[in-house]
């Protein structure tokens, strides 16, 4: 929904989230994920309120059910989003 199959900011709700969806195969996303091993989970999921991807996609008619992350589920995300982003390249 936001970063887009081809994880690069454009998918349709990209641009309604504050700030804008970033292009995760860029070289500088790409040195952050290798120099901060988990910037997914704290830069994108924990923003500082804590509701930045629920919030979007509420406001953005996208049903989402409660979920309570635990902190597999963190590391899971991370090592998927960083092979996705690995096979961008």
């Amino acid at each position: 929904m936001c970063h887009g199959v081809d994880i690069k900011g454009t998918g349709p709700l990209a641009n309604k989230s504050n700030p804008p969806t970033p292009d995760l195969t860029t070289s500088a996303f790409k040195k952050r994920l290798r120099d901060y091993p988990g910037v997914i989970v704290s830069s994108v999921i924990l923003r500082p309120n804590g509701d930045l991807i629920p919030k979007t996609l509420k406001e953005n008619g996208v049903k989402v059910a409660p979920y309570a992350w635990r902190v597999k589920d963190f590391r899971d995300l991370n090592e998927y989003m960083s092979d996705v982003i690995a096979k961008n390249r």
